[in-house]
């Protein structure tokens, strides 16, 4: 088995529409294959698959194995683009080595891991019994793992194919929790003579809100904030709406926002809207290479927030921790907890936030959750948690672990990090259920996930294809 059949099957993926919630299609192209290819298959009632192919000749007394992904993916996309993701294919490129979306999502995560299941089960390995788990909603709070039901799949060894570095063996990942907030919307007359200026921050990075948060990026939604809160204190202004971030796992990397201002007063907030960019680009001079701006004129056709309401609402999310909070005190170099402001909108009768906390520590999670609530209910909002999930504590005695770890070394001639992940991964629920599961994750190198521009190392995905291939064959 190589990787080109690898990424054969992956292109076949990107043709097919998986978005979290919406894997119907995705399931019934992985029940098709084990159809055509004569494998025994089932589906649980969350959408979750399982393909089995028996163990080759020979290799009937060696223990079965599991290899996990999940269907879904992110779907994000750059804001002029077209991209409908309930229907069209995915448009990537090769260049200089890489598959990349460029104004898209790819779906690398964690479709790769998709298509090296289906090239294992189309192969000939000289392999015990495979077990491919296929779950669903991974990507927006791990439903098809949280529905799994005992029994689903049998083997005592799983293998996730979820993890974005080659190289890197992840035996530990961190739990999580989106915690949800809601403001009532009250709006009140604007003065007479008011327009309407619209602030746009776009064009940074974004990314993960796990295994970015560390990397220094602009979380647009909090920066807006800021500068609506900088400008409200220098001029008469009210704000109209701010608007912002996408997913909640992502971090935010386009705001809106427009504020009711008196005609004479909006060369001078032009202006401070430029200098507060240039500000920013200088502070993040080193990890954000581009954020672009925009300040329009626009006829004011909604009346301004209630003031005291938009003055809570802009000081809460200026408040609010987004970043790391906490390295670990165990594993160098691992971020143990963090927040991420994910996104804000405007919804009819409310204003809804949404963020995200992350922690390989059960109460620092609950810490860090409880610190955004305490904001929010401070500035008055209602606050709610969601989608709690257990995260994953290393075993450094894995038999998984020890056998990987030296095919990497047959195979590649250099000792593989092992590590912990500042991500969600489904392990910490599979070991919940499942309590004597040995466990490890690896994959290829994806480098900008949950944002426009992912992209798939091809590199690394001929060596995590031999791995993952190597340890098959091998295991026992």
């Amino acid at each position: 088995m190589d990787s080109s059949k690898v990424l054969d099957f992956f292109k076949e993926i990107t043709k097919i529409p998986r978005e979290s919630g919406h894997e119907e299609l995705m399931a019934s192209y992985l029940i098709d294959f084990a159809l055509n290819h004569g494998l025994e298959h089932k589906k649980d009632k969350a959408g979750n698959v399982l393909i089995i192919k028996e163990a080759a000749p020979g290799k009937e007394n060696v223990p079965s194995i599991a290899l996990q992904c999940h269907q879904d993916m992110v779907c994000e996309k750059s804001e002029a683009c077209g991209h409908d993701f309930s229907k069209d294919p995915i448009h990537y490129e090769i260049k200089d080595g890489w598959m990349v979306a460029p104004e898209t999502t790819l779906g690398a995560d964690d479709g790769i891991g998709i298509a090296a299941c289906l090239a294992i089960l189309d192969s000939d390995l000289p392999a015990g019994r495979i077990e491919c788990l296929f779950t669903v909603s991974e990507e927006t709070g791990m439903d098809g793992a949280f529905a799994l039901e005992e029994g689903f799949f049998t083997s005592k060894t799983l293998i996730n194919l979820d993890s974005e570095d080659e190289g890197q063996l992840f035996v530990g990942c961190a739990g999580g929790v989106t915690t949800q907030i809601s403001f009532d919307l009250i709006r009140e007359t604007a003065a007479p003579g008011s327009r309407a200026l619209d602030f746009r921050l776009y064009g940074t990075l974004g990314g993960h809100s796990g295994d970015d948060i560390d990397k220094g990026r602009i979380n647009t939604v909090q920066q807006m904030a800021r500068f609506i809160k900088i400008l409200s204190g220098k001029m008469d202004v009210r704000l109209v709406g701010i608007d912002g971030g996408g997913k909640h796992n992502a971090i935010a990397r386009e705001c809106r926002a427009r504020v009711a201002i008196s005609p004479e007063l909006i060369a001078s907030a032009k202006e401070e809207f430029g200098k507060f960019c240039d500000a920013l680009r200088a502070e993040y001079h080193r990890t954000e290479p581009v954020l672009m701006q925009d300040c329009n004129e626009a006829v004011l056709d909604v009346q301004p927030l209630e003031h005291s309401l938009a003055d809570r609402l802009i000081s809460a999310l200026v408040a609010v921790h987004h970043g790391v909070l906490a390295m670990s005190q165990d594993i160098e170099g691992l971020v143990e907890t963090s927040s991420n402001l994910a996104s804000v909108h405007m919804n009819g009768s409310t204003i809804d936030i949404c963020t995200s906390q992350r922690s390989s520590v059960d109460s620092a999670r609950e810490y860090v959750a409880d610190k955004v609530e305490a904001c929010f209910r401070l500035a008055g909002a209602k606050v709610s948690r969601n989608d709690p999930y257990p995260g994953w504590k290393p075993d450094m005695n894995s038999h998984i672990l020890e056998r990987t770890r030296s095919a990497y070394r047959r195979l590649f001639g250099t000792e593989p990090l092992v590590k912990a992940i500042h991500a969600g991964l489904e392990c910490g629920l599979f070991l919940e259920k499942f309590k004597d599961l040995d466990m490890i994750s690896f994959g290829p190198t994806l480098r900008g996930v949950h944002a426009p521009g992912e992209r798939l190392d091809l590199a690394s995905n001929e060596k995590f294809v031999k791995l993952l291939a190597d340890v098959v064959t091998n295991f026992g």
